[in-house]
Parts: structure tokens; C-alpha cells; sequence
């Protein structure tokens, strides 16, 4: 750079060689930061010479555009920020340039008077950011000239070892310019590319334009800073495309601001499609964390709770405690506050969607129903809102339709206290099953549950509204009493007399030995001669034959009761055949298909090779005996 005059050299304060190889070695984890802090500190000046021009009569250069400006030249290896800010005197210099961490923007916010804050957007420090250009350049050029009319242009030069030189710069207008003669492995930063790439990832929503050889790079707007009635749909759906890096339309838009108990500006998007369906890997956390538009972290993992990690979009808030090099949070408290408030919010926003637009809130949860499922699995603060939100195929709706718990309690019967659910791969295979058949009998709901997270969920929550959630499989199901008419028809009972019941169960339990806990008479089987039934409240059928289908041997994982029909005609045969004694190997193949077959109805996996044995068996006793006749 030209020398008019003298520099006069000058040594950093004692402690400011310690600190300065500390900001260089490790205060910053990447080094590509210090583009973002030189443009958080030329978007300070910018800011606070905005402020004095409403308040002084005097501002050098007052009709100057208000804009930062970046240069790079590859061949000389250089990068040179400009900015058309309230500038440094020689004094200004000298304070802020040779003294680690000390902060003109700090002392400047003191100074504002009541109310006036709101303009003053400031986020850099000009003296801990400016030196993390040392990370990069082996030596960095200052030139600035004060807004101030009487003030001179100065020039501040240092490679960083200990020293700087300071001289007068007379010609220069108003601002700051800063230039980087780069070291050799770092002629990175003196691509144009390069800076546009990393404006557009830190500093894209600095209020004022930034320029790259010409070309302005920051051309979205910070949207969520304004209020909603000022932001098109257009608005929307365009910035979330930018953030979200997406081709897709957005199914939801959250816009929330808050000034209590933190101040908080942001927009969320839920996208149309969920990745993880598609077998993608687990998605990483989509919601970008800023300070007064000024990225802090990408992807911040504990800006929100897990389940909600396929959100996109940003949250802004200036009530964050930044550490010195405003690359991480100090508090780790006040981000947790963070955390309640905007999930809290958001939930209630989906339960506003649920209730103003039920087909689209359907919609949404057959792509993002398994997040909201795994939080109410999770997240035990907010286990009731979550569980507003859930949705399920039921007996009483039609099939491509969904039903919230809320829903099924309305439609309860009179002295129904419980909420029946029953898990199964599809309607069909429920409904073909016998679980189903008292409460078809009855009139009684029940919730069908398709997928494998559904059991979890449900025996998670364990209860919704002080309404018990049991599964239809349960052993000691208690199924509301039957409600007598006035003119019963006369009935004829053809069920097994109770003695001969229980020793027919008796007799069972002998020939299956341990592959059941109990063989019992049912109360609750109208037409199917047995199933089986789950002796443990929390552990659900549904549940073990999850477990089964992920064993190596596929395995029985539990001991199951057989509950047994006495009315059925099977049943009756096969107490014909255990007192007369006769035909005893017929009668063991007998009970041990009707086990297999009540495990098959139970969706439970059976040894395909015993099965087929039984099968054969059994053909070959009714062949035989049709032959016989």
C-alpha cells in the first residue's frame, strides 16, 4: 500500500501478544469465521452511522450508499472488505485496533438513550472479530476515515507478531477498508466463489447490501424480522426453497415472534415429504440458530427437541449469550428456555392445523406421524399436547381415514371407561381375527395400529384424559356390561357344562406343556374356538411379536393363555375324543393345531416345518377315515 507519510510503530499492550496467538490458534474453530466477523463489524459501522446521521447535524460524506463492498484478486492472493460506516479516528484506531477485545460497539450501546435501542442492530465487536483475519493473512491493511468532518483518514498495518504501525491517510472517504494479503495455504479466501459461498451460509441477511467484485450476493430478505401481515405467501414459500435448500412447497408455515419471555423471531416449515421414509438415514436437525441475523450455529441440534428434527427454517434471537467468538452459546439454560418455548408453541400451532383443516393434518401425520409418535414416547413434559396430536385408524371409521383420541372418547358408550386398541400389519388381517369379535358384539370401538412404534406409544402413555388405554389382547379384559333389553328372546345354552370346561382346559394345558402360561374357558369369543391372550398388562402381544420378527431364530418370546370356546364345535369334539379316551394321537395333532392356529391369528411367526407336519397329519386322519367309511 502507498506510504504519504511517516507510520509511527507501536507495540500491542502487554497481554495483547498472549491473547492475539490464542484468537489465531484457538478461539475459532474454522478458520472461514473471519469473514463473517469482518462483515458483522462492517454491518456495525454501517448501523451506527445510520443512527448518527438521524441525530447530528454534521456526517462527512453524508450522501454515501450505505453497503459493504468485497474485493478479491487470486493473483495477488488478497481480500479487501470495505464499508461505508462511521470510520475510526487516529485515536479510535489506536483504542480499538490495539487493544484485544476491546468493543466501540459496546460502549456505543451505552450511550443510546431509551427506545432507540431497537435501531442500533449490532452484533460485532470490532476487536476480537477483526483479528481472527490473522487466522488467514500474514499481514492486514486498515484503511478509515471517521464520519466526524474534522477527523483525518488513518492507515493501520500489522502482521500480527507483537507490532503495528499507524499513520495519517489523508484523500479517503468516509469508512473503513480492510484489506488481507493472504498466507499461501490460505489463497482460498481470495476466490470470489469462495466469499459468495460463505456470505450466503453466515451472513446472507445482513441488513445492508454486500457486493463480491461487483456482483450483490445477500439479494433474500431476513423475513422472519418482519411481522406476518407483511409477508406474502409468495415471500414464504420462496425463502423457505433458500433455507431449506428445497424444490417442494412447504405442507405447513409457522411465522412466530415473541418479545416475553425471550425475545424471539422465527419462521418453520414443515416440508412435504419425510426422507426417513425412504430408508435416507436419519435426518440431521434443520433449523438454523441466528443472533440479530447473523448465523451462530447451522443445523442446531439442541435449538429442539429430536422429534422435531424435520423442521427447517431459522430462529432469531438477540437475548443469546454468545461466548467471545459468537461460534457457540454460553447458557446453556437459556437455551433450554429457548427450546420450551418454541416447541410449545409450535405443538399448539399443529393442533390449530388438526382442528381448522382435519384432511390436511391427516395429511401431514401419514408422512410425519412416526416424529410426533417417538416424542410422545420421549418427551415426557409435553406427553399430553403430544398426544393431542395423535392419529390412528379405527373400527368406526372408514379406512383411508384417521381418528384422534379426543375423537374416540366422544363417541365412548355410556359406562365405557377404557380406550381399546389393537395392533395387526393391515385392517384386514385385524378384523379377520377373533380379538375383535365381543367387541363387534357390543358396538365398541377400537383403535387399529399398524406400525411397530404404535404398542410403544400406547403403553408409554398408558392412559389419555383419565381414560385407561388397553389392548384388545389383554388377559383380564373388562368389557362394559351388556345392556339388557326389555323382551329377551329365550336362549338355549350350548356351551360345555362348566366341569367338563375346566377339565377339557386342564387336559390342553397337559398336552402343550410350557408353550402356554394357561388354558382357559374365554368370555369374550363369540364364533373362532380359541386365541390367545397376553398375561402381561404392558408388555402387549403387539409388542412381542415385534420382538419375535427381530430375534435370529424367531422364536416364541413369551408364554401366552389360551382361551378356549366352549360353545364352539371344535371344542365339543374334542371333549368327546378326551373322554372317551379313543384316538389319542388325533386328539394331541388337534389341540396343537388349534394352538398354531390362534398363534397365526395372534400375527405371531409359527415354525413353518411343524406346521406343515400337523397339516399333513391332520389329511391324513380325514382321508383315512373317509376311506374307512
Amino acid at each position: 500500500m502507498p506510504d504519504k507519510a511517516k507510520p509511527k510503530t507501536k507495540k500491542f499492550k502487554a497481554e495483547v501478544k498472549q491473547v492475539l496467538d490464542i484468537v489465531i490458534n484457538s478461539l475459532y474453530t474454522n478458520k472461514e469465521i473471519f469473514v463473517r466477523e469482518l462483515i458483522s463489524n462492517a454491518s456495525d459501522a454501517l448501523e451506527k452511522v445510520r443512527h448518527r446521521s438521524l441525530t447530528e447535524k454534521e456526517i462527512f460524506d453524508k450522501d454515501l450508499p450505505l453497503e459493504i463492498r468485497i474485493e478479491t484478486d487470486e493473483k495477488a492472493k488478497t481480500f479487501s472488505i470495505s464499508d461505508t460506516g462511521v470510520g475510526l479516528t487516529a485515536a479510535e484506531a489506536e483504542e480499538n485496533l490495539g487493544t484485544i477485545a476491546h468493543s466501540g460497539s459496546r460502549e456505543f450501546l451505552q450511550k443510546l438513550e431509551d427506545g432507540e435501542a431497537t435501531d442500533a442492530d449490532l452484533i460485532g465487536q470490532f476487536g476480537v472479530g477483526f483479528y481472527a483475519s490473522f487466522m488467514v493473512a500474514k499481514e492486514v491493511f486498515v484503511t478509515s476515515r471517521s464520519y466526524k468532518s474534522e477527523a483525518e483518514g488513518i492507515r493501520w498495518t500489522s502482521k500480527g507478531a507483537g507490532n503495528y504501525s499507524i499513520t495519517d491517510q489523508p484523500g479517503l472517504h468516509r469508512g473503513t477498508k480492510i484489506v488481507l494479503d493472504m498466507q499461501e495455504d490460505q489463497e482460498e479466501y481470495a476466490n470470489s466463489d469462495r466469499i459468495k459461498e460463505l456470505i450466503k451460509q453466515y451472513s446472507n441477511f445482513v441488513p445492508f447490501p454486500i457486493f463480491v467484485d461487483g456482483e450483490q450476493v445477500n439479494t433474500v430478505q431476513a423475513i422472519w424480522t418482519k411481522s406476518k401481515s407483511d409477508v406474502s405467501e409468495g415471500e414464504y414459500k420462496e425463502f423457505y426453497k433458500f433455507i431449506a435448500n428445497a424444490m417442494d412447497e412447504p405442507t405447513f408455515t409457522f411465522h412466530f415472534n415473541a418479545d416475553v419471555p425471550l425475545e424471539i423471531r422465527s419462521i418453520l416449515y414443515v416440508p412435504d415429504s419425510n426422507m426417513e421414509k425412504f430408508h435416507f438415514g436419519r435426518m440431521e436437525p434443520g433449523v438454523h440458530l441466528y443472533c440479530r441475523k447473523v448465523l451462530i450455529q447451522q443445523q442446531a441440534e439442541k435449538l429442539l427437541p429430536e422429534y422435531l428434527r424435520f423442521l427447517r427454517g431459522v430462529v432469531d434471537s438477540s437475548d443469546l449469550p454468545l461466548n467471545i467468538s459468537r461460534e457457540t452459546m454460553q447458557d446453556s439454560a437459556l437455551v433450554a428456555r429457548l427450546n420450551r418455548v418454541i416447541t410449545g408453541r409450535f405443538l399448539k400451532f399443529l393442533d390449530e392445523q388438526a382442528h381448522d383443516d382435519e384432511e390436511k393434518y391427516s395429511t401431514f401425520f401419514k408422512e410425519f406421524g412416526m416424529f410426533i409418535k417417538e416424542g410422545a414416547t420421549s418427551d415426557f413434559e409435553r406427553r399430553d399436547e403430544l398426544a393431542k396430536l395423535l392419529r390412528f385408524a379405527s373400527s368406526a371409521i372408514d379406512d383411508d381415514k384417521y381418528t384422534s383420541l379426543d375423537a374416540y372418547i366422544e363417541r365412548m358408550k355410556e359406562k365405557q371407561e377404557s380406550i381399546y386398541y389393537l395392533s395387526g400389519p393391515s385392517r384386514d388381517a385385524i378384523e379377520a381375527g377373533p380379538y375383535l369379535e365381543a367387541f363387534r358384539e357390543q358396538g365398541i370401538e377400537v383403535l387399529y395400529l399398524y406400525e411397530s412404534i404404535d404398542d410403544f406409544v400406547l403403553n408409554s402413555l398408558r392412559e389419555y384424559k383419565e381414560k385407561k388405554l388397553v389392548s384388545a389382547d389383554q388377559a383380564d379384559l373388562k368389557l362394559p356390561e351388556k345392556e339388557e333389553t326389555e323382551e329377551k328372546e329365550e336362549e338355549t345354552d350350548t356351551s360345555l357344562p362348566e366341569n367338563e370346561s375346566g377339565d377339557l382346559a386342564r387336559w390342553m394345558k397337559e398336552i402343550l406343556g410350557d408353550s402356554v402360561e394357561e388354558v382357559r374357558t374365554s368370555k369374550r369369543l363369540v364364533k373362532s374356538p380359541a386365541l390367545l391372550v397376553n398375561p402381561d398388562e404392558f408388555f402387549t402381544t403387539g409388542m412381542q411379536r415385534i420382538m419375535q420378527a427381530t430375534s435370529n431364530d424367531n422364536k416364541q418370546t413369551g408364554r401366552y393363555i389360551l382361551e378356549i370356546n366352549p360353545k364352539h364345535k371344535i371344542l365339543k369334539q374334542l371333549n368327546d375324543l378326551r373322554i372317551s379316551k379313543s384316538q389319542e394321537d388325533l386328539a394331541k395333532v388337534a389341540v396343537e393345531s388349534l394352538y398354531g392356529n390362534a398363534m397365526i391369528s395372534a400375527g405371531m411367526m409359527i415354525d413353518p416345518k411343524v406346521l406343515v407336519e400337523r397339516n399333513t397329519q391332520m389329511l391324513e386322519r380325514a382321508l383315512g377315515s373317509n376311506k374307512s367309511e
